[in-house]
């Protein structure tokens, strides 16, 4: 390209970037392929890598085209987002903090940039300038599109994490034929009361259940939205044929509930499970056989 053309006549920089990636788009390839950010996660093989590179290209020269190097919703980032935000959370579940994950983005501009300086032998040095700046700036924007993509893929782990961890603290126990249990442990939210509410209702479907016991002898304090979440749940249960009893109210809890005001005049309560299993036993016209001195005592009420 004669020195005297200039980069109007041959298209805006970003445009000429878009070119070169098409042009040299499997050089670029086979040089991502070996850096770490490809490297490390495509690991069944390089052909998977250089693969994964030469969409990421295609998307990159999709952007130089639209003219829109600096915006991170640009349309030829979307077929690449989903992949994007795999390798960068996998990067980050191997240990790797975000501004690491940033430099190994970062490390795919140099091999980018020194092919396109090459590919540039008879253009002026202000051309070569403008195009490679251009390039660094539609780099800069990759990076933080894997940065965003990735911390929205770790956000929406972490909620799944969250949710399993509710539902694994919440356990429904089947305590005897038509009697199931929820021994609840710590904090009461709204998240928590929902997969509470859910997973009991479900439990009373699969086991036929005619009561359901709400232990709260581990909830530490019970305020007005608890106690509004424990009555939704109770009458969510009813709705399901199914008798609901919260046990566990402790002197202090009871007090408190006193003091607030709050009517659980509907629900039926008791001291303990125990408690709440021997009047569910009775009201099924079953009992507890405990031995005594002489002989045998029934548990039923």
């Amino acid at each position: 390209m004669p020195e005297h053309e200039t980069a109007e006549q041959h298209g805006s920089p970003i445009r000429e970037v878009g070119e070169f990636l098409r042009r040299r788009r499997e050089q670029i390839a086979q040089r991502w392929a070996d850096e770490p950010l490809f490297r490390a996660v495509f690991t069944i093989s390089r052909d998977e890598a250089v693969d994964a590179a030469r969409t990421v290209i295609d998307a990159l020269a999709q952007v130089a085209d639209a003219e829109r190097a600096n915006d991170t919703d640009a349309a030829g980032f979307t077929v690449v987002r989903e992949q994007l935000a795999r390798m960068g959370a996998a990067r980050s579940r191997a240990g790797f903090s975000t501004a690491q994950v940033s430099n190994e983005v970062d490390a795919l501009r140099p091999p980018a940039v020194n092919l396109l300086i090459a590919d540039l032998p008879d253009a002026s040095p202000d051309e070569v300038r403008e195009c490679a700046t251009a390039l660094t700036v539609l780099m800069g924007t990759l990076r933080l599109v894997v940065l965003d993509t990735a911390l929205n893929e770790n956000q929406a782990l972490i909620e799944r994490q969250q949710l399993q961890l509710l539902e694994v603290a919440t356990p429904v126990i089947k305590l005897w034929d038509g009697i199931v249990a929820v021994p609840l442990i710590g904090t009461l939210d709204s998240a928590r009361s929902q997969v509470v509410m859910e997973t009991l209702l479900q439990a009373i479907v699969e086991q036929h259940a005619r009561f359901a016991i709400l232990d709260i002898t581990g909830v530490p304090t019970v305020d007005s939205l608890v106690a509004q979440h424990l009555m939704k749940t109770v009458a969510a249960a009813r709705l399901m044929g199914a008798e609901c009893v919260v046990s566990g109210i402790r002197p202090a809890i009871a007090q408190t509930i006193v003091h607030l005001g709050l009517d659980l005049g509907t629900v039926l309560t008791r001291a303990s499970l125990a408690d709440a299993l021997a009047y569910a036993l009775h009201e099924l016209g079953s009992g507890i056989i405990a031995p005594t001195n002489g002989g045998t005592v029934r548990g039923d009420r």
